[in-house]
Parts: C-alpha cells; structure tokens; sequence
C-alpha cells in the first residue's frame, strides 16, 4: 500500500452545540444572575464588568438551571469522546465528568476579557445566554462584526512572531477563528487553547457561562499506559 503522502497532525478540537431550551431558559438566567451581581457587596453595580465566583453549582437551585447543567455536560461528553477517536482503548472507558468550576459573566461598554488558559482541567466551556442580536452586534461603528465574540488562537501562534512567512507556509497565517456569540450556543475547547473574550458594546449586556472540567475513566484509573508513576 502506498503511504499517504501527507500526514495532516495534531489538529484542535471544538466542539459546538446547541440549547434546545435556550429560548424559555435563557430570560430566567438573566434574571437570576443581575440578583445574584446586586447581592454580591464585592461588586460595583455600575462596573461594565462582572465575574461571579465560581461555585454556581452550590449556589442555584432551579430546575431550568440543572437542565441547562445537564446540557453542558452532555455537550462536554459528546465533544471529548469525539475528539479522544484513537486515543483512548477499543473498549472506550464510561466516564466521570467532573465540574471544576461554573459561573457567569456580565459585560458590556467595550469590556473585554484578555488573552488567557484555563489551569487544573483538561475542558472548558462557553454558552452563551445573552447578546445583542447579530446584525445589531455587527453594526457597532468601531467594533463591527468582532463585537463580543470569542476568539481562539491556534498552537502555533506563538511562533509566528518574526517567523518568516512566505507562500509555502500560508496555511498558518488563518492563526485565530472567530466564534459567533449565539444566544443558547455551547463551545467546548481544550482548557489549553488560548483564548479572550473581544470588546463588548451594545444595547444588552453580553451575559455568559463558563465551566472548567476533568474527565476520569469510570473504573477511576485515567492510566492508558499500563505503567504507574513514581
């Protein structure tokens, strides 16, 4: 058989899903996460920035929030077992999903999240529950269609800086993606990957969730290896 002759490695994966329950859920968070920033005496109410601590899970008790939590978590299920194909035994391991941290985030008059990782997890997350609507989004006279959205960078974007680039090497030069922030829409990504949050202006607040994670095998060994530290 003739080897392929190109080996295209190490790809990132994303995953992208969609709340089909966003659309009676989502008012309810908005509601119950302006209660729970006025309530919080840490917080300056006419900030254009607020983050909640992350312990979401202890703190809402609603069953429009478990449900929203229970979508997280099969979205996140879905994404890694899609994106561990080849990786993990034939017989793929059930799995422990553990939420490390859950909480939201309120923005608006051109804040912004800089570039950052996510430590002690192997996935993150972000739905998104509120933003203007995407025409509106778009026409901001400054910020145009980056307003508000996601940006990831790739691996290699490190490396670019003073790297000679040429037409060989044009394959690099897309080094970010831009993800639309789509009110109900989950995107799961390695806690790895950087990643920030564009400038925000607009008539609604941009309001979303974040989550860290770890995956274990069921059997509680994550060992694929068949040796044991030392």
């Amino acid at each position: 058989m003739t080897p392929d002759p190109l080996l295209p490695l190490w790809s990132t994966p994303l995953g992208v899903h969609r709340f089909a329950q966003a659309h009676d859920i989502n008012p309810l968070l908005v509601r119950v996460f302006r209660a729970l920033r006025a309530s919080d005496e840490r917080a300056d109410p006419a900030a254009a920035f607020y983050a909640s601590r992350d312990d979401l899970l202890q703190r809402i008790r609603l069953p429009e929030w478990e449900a929203l939590v229970k979508f997280t978590v099969d979205g996140l299920r879905q994404t890694v077992a899609l994106a561990n194909q080849g990786a993990w035994p034939e017989a793929a391991p059930g799995l422990q999903i553990a939420l490390r941290g859950l909480w939201f985030q309120i923005a608006n008059r051109g804040s912004h999240h800089d570039v950052h990782t996510h430590g002690n997890c192997s996935w993150s997350g972000v739905y998104c529950v509120q933003i203007d609507e995407v025409t509106q989004r778009q026409a901001h006279p400054l910020l145009g269609a980056t307003n508000g959205v996601t940006r990831f960078y790739g691996p290699h974007f490190n490396h670019l800086g003073g790297a000679h680039m040429d037409f060989g090497n044009a394959y690099l030069q897309a080094a970010h993606i831009d993800i639309e922030p789509v009110p109900g829409q989950l995107v799961v990504f390695p806690s790895w990957l950087p990643h920030q949050a564009m400038p925000y202006d607009g008539e609604a607040d941009r309001i979303i969730v974040s989550f860290n994670a770890s995956v274990h095998a069921a059997a509680g060994s994550d060992q694929l290896h068949g040796y044991s530290h030392v």
